[in-house]
């Protein structure tokens, strides 16, 4: 069904409110802005699959109902992006969650498997492609169009059966419950512009001051991108940034200095900038930034990591997860460096199936070791 009204889209909040799934998928285009521009919602039920076009039906509040729905549990695949763009346009985030890339990677697919290698896997379909990469803003949208949009939720309620039955009896479906209340949290998908520059390309070139630099230049084009609702690089580029702040640029002539800056930046923009990047260069020791230079600054654990991922590769095989699913290669050299607190490894259901044994592992009460060419754990002294 094609909802390009709002009466339509009520009716259909309507029959939708008896189902126990609401599927959801987004199509959008964000080549050219900072926000993400909502083309086609597509909603899926029990009984029908819905494709809402935003650009005819303005206000998307009636779904809030749905959406909040503790009864109706809301299906995704790898849903991060989607859940940005529907706290965005509908102003709420949907609860219950359950993302079948996060719960598949539990029942012995790779580590986020695509939908359509998810969807042959489970249902036996092979979903044509050949409007993957389309201009979801161009109306009227094709027939072809229409049915890959339909496709993207139409399977996702048959997978969450199958998976939820798959999971329960594994005894798993619990194990994913901070993964999910994780995605239903509005701090995830509100930026903060001052964590920005640890994400900047040649950031580790810096110094401490010059990154303190970089922190409020970053801050100041991450603002700047929001305002005008283009992406940041065509406020500024990182490397522009990045050198700039090497410079340690106090005038806007020095500012100039940097390939392209002086046709990017407004006089005006030009001062506040090195204003910023004097500010941050002038900041107390104490308040300067730091960022995670582990392989540099902390004590080689190549050793360690190779009996970790032994024993992970182990447990992960053991227990059909995939392997990046149990512990990720950051994790891990936390673990082996001596830092467990906010370690996802060392929580829940993860710590349980190895988390645990690592731990005793880098503390010397576990020794590996091979018999006929399979690797054996044992306890020392045992």
């Amino acid at each position: 069904m094609y909802i390009a009204n709002q009466e339509a889209l009520q009716a259909f909040v309507e029959r939708a409110r008896s189902s126990s799934v609401l599927a959801i998928d987004t199509e959008f285009l964000r080549e050219k802005t900072y926000y993400a521009k909502l083309c086609l919602l597509q909603l899926a039920t029990d009984e029908e699959v819905a494709i809402v076009d935003p650009f005819s039906v303005g206000d998307l509040s009636p779904l809030a109902p749905l959406l909040l729905d503790e009864g109706m549990t809301k299906l995704f695949h790898a849903g991060g992006q989607d859940l940005e763009i529907i706290l965005r346009e509908v102003g709420v985030l949907p609860r219950p969650v359950f993302d079948t890339q996060v719960a598949a990677a539990l029942l012995g697919h790779t580590q986020q498997i695509g939908y359509a290698a998810l969807v042959h896997a489970e249902c036996g379909v092979s979903l044509k492609k050949i409007d993957s990469f389309t201009d979801w803003s161009r109306r009227p949208l094709s027939a072809s169009q229409l049915e890959y949009a339909a496709d993207d939720v139409a399977y996702l309620p048959r997978i969450y059966a199958s998976m939820r039955a798959a999971l329960e009896e594994k005894g798993r479906l619990s194990w994913l419950d901070r993964d999910f209340q994780e995605l239903c949290d509005p701090a995830r998908y509100r930026p903060d512009a001052r964590e920005r520059y640890r994400r900047l390309k040649r950031a580790s070139q810096l110094s401490r001051r010059q990154l303190s630099a970089a922190r409020e230049f970053a801050a100041w084009r991450e603002a700047e991108a929001q305002r005008r609702n283009v992406p940041r690089k065509w406020v500024v580029t990182d490397e522009q940034v990045v050198e700039a702040c090497k410079r340690e640029a106090r005038t806007v002539g020095e500012l100039f200095m940097v390939r392209g800056l002086r046709e990017r930046l407004s006089a005006k923009d030009a001062q506040k900038v090195v204003a910023l990047i004097a500010q941050g260069l002038d900041a107390p020791e104490d308040a300067l930034p730091e960022l995670d230079r582990g392989s540099k600054s902390e004590r080689n654990v190549d050793a360690e990591l190779d009996l970790m991922c032994a024993l992970v590769r182990l447990r992960a095989k053991e227990n059909d997860v995939a392997f990046q699913t149990l512990a990720s290669h950051d994790d891990l050299a936390r673990v082996a460096r001596g830092h467990t607190d906010d370690v996802d490894l060392l929580r829940g259901w993860r710590r349980t199936l190895v988390g645990e044994e690592l731990l005793d592992l880098l503390a010397g009460r576990l020794s590996l070791h091979l018999e006929a060419g399979a690797l054996v754990v044992e306890r020392r002294g045992e």
